[in-house]
């Protein structure tokens, strides 16, 4: 890391929240001692997101909002967060203000210790944990921290909602790379109408549930397995 690099980059897809991110950007600056970047990133220029975060940038030179260019979706958001951060370490969470940003510093020296992911675990999820034993009893919440080069070696399939979440626990499983967790609550968002749609996105975390069963695989391996559905 050189002085001027961040140790974490703060991965935050939007989907028009307009003014109603400012209190979550306040929160989290508010809230992260480490040095960082934080990338918010939209679909397009039409997006209510974009002139609140640009109007917010003139202050605070750590924010940047970025356009997506891989396609519309949370999960093609955060893909384009991930290839544009600059830190080592890099922590998805969300514009609805449900996680709790005094976690991320945990999360990311999680990370800087060695873990390739870093889970902010709730109560939910625990099926996987038991059965295919993935470090995590929630690895469906997005609220995680990663080590940016375990996932520029493994690549992200995912292109609809926030399964990424789930498809990079289990791909580290499958390399056997440690995976680690701290406890954290589910916060209802302050203002505004969620955009999640939770029920659509069941399948895909289907898809990644068998994937994390199985044996040892090389990075290669993970590639070429996470492209062919059930592998």
């Amino acid at each position: 890391m050189t002085m001027d690099e961040p140790r974490v980059s703060i991965i935050i897809p939007a989907y028009n929240e307009g003014k109603h991110i400012v209190p979550i950007l306040d929160r989290l600056f508010e809230s992260v001692r480490l040095s960082c970047e934080v990338l918010v990133v939209v679909d397009d220029e039409s997006d209510s997101t974009l002139p609140v975060v640009r109007e917010y940038a003139q202050a605070e030179p750590r924010l940047r909002c970025l356009i997506n260019t891989y396609g519309p979706g949370p999960a093609n958001a955060i893909r384009f967060g991930m290839a544009a951060a600059v830190a080592k370490v890099a922590v998805v969470t969300m514009a609805d203000g449900c996680d709790d940003s005094r976690q991320i510093d945990d999360l990311a020296r999680l990370v800087e210790r060695g873990v390739a992911v870093a889970a902010a675990s709730r109560t939910a999820g625990r099926s996987l944990r038991m059965f295919a034993r993935l470090g995590t009893r929630d690895a469906t919440n997005s609220f995680k921290a990663y080590s940016t080069s375990f996932v520029r070696e493994v690549g992200i399939d995912s292109r609809d909602g926030f399964e990424i979440g789930i498809e990079l626990t289990a791909k580290a499983k499958r390399l056997r790379l440690p995976v680690a967790e701290i406890p954290t609550i589910w916060l209802d968002r302050p203002t505004g109408v969620s955009n999640f749609k939770v029920a659509e996105w069941i399948p895909k975390y289907l898809r990644w549930y068998r994937f994390a069963f199985g044996g040892r695989l090389t990075p290669e391996q993970v590639r070429a397995r996470g492209t062919k559905k059930g592998s």
